[in-house]
């Protein structure tokens, strides 16, 4: 078995006492299913990856577990009864054998290996900067060499903060405020940044 993610063994500890068995039990069986699978959080929920890929990802809640399986072609029938492919899991009498849950883990890592990548989506443009934005920044070098070393998105952020002022005091305030931030290296969501 690969490496357990000491979160997991939280995760369980943590859950309904009628579905740590069952966690317990789903995790057992993903590592026979796929030896090298490694252990990871994602949003919250214990994910099981395979080549950096998600394949599982289970859940606990106050009345049942679940598991879902990640883009799984195969319908089991009890989708509709709860979050994952096998619905509402509130005993390890809910789990199909070892066997197809093995099946069915190993299918759906086998169909995510080759599955083709994602498009990228093209890099949205740049906005134009605002007039009066431009010239703040060329009156302050600091702030326009900072400038020059954001991100397009940081720069769009600014742009469009001070476009869409709708009034002319306004629009003068957020550019003093851009620039003063902007020559501090700051972004312009700073505050909210961890």
């Amino acid at each position: 078995m690969s490496a357990a993610d000491p979160r997991i063994d939280a995760f369980i500890a943590k859950a309904q006492p009628f579905a740590r068995p069952i966690l317990s039990h789903l995790r057992d069986v993903i590592h026979r299913a796929l030896p090298q699978v490694e252990e990871a959080i994602k949003w919250s929920r214990p994910s099981f990856l395979n080549e950096g890929r998600i394949v599982a990802v289970f859940g606990a809640f106050k009345a049942h577990a679940s598991l879902t399986l990640w883009k799984m072609g195969e319908a089991t029938g009890r989708e509709e009864d709860g979050m994952g492919q096998l619905g509402r899991l509130t005993s390890l009498a809910d789990l199909p054998d070892d066997a197809e849950l093995i099946r069915l883990i190993q299918e759906t890592a086998s169909a995510r290996e080759t599955a083709p990548p994602r498009p990228k989506k093209p890099p949205r443009p740049e906005p134009p900067v605002p007039e009066a934005l431009a010239a703040a920044l060329a009156a302050s070098p600091k702030a326009q060499a900072a400038w020059d070393g954001f991100a397009p998105s940081h720069r769009r952020d600014y742009s469009e903060w001070v476009s869409e002022a709708k009034r002319a005091e306004t629009c003068a305030a957020r550019v003093a405020q851009s620039v003063a931030w902007i020559a501090e290296g700051k972004q312009r969501n700073w505050k909210y940044q961890g």
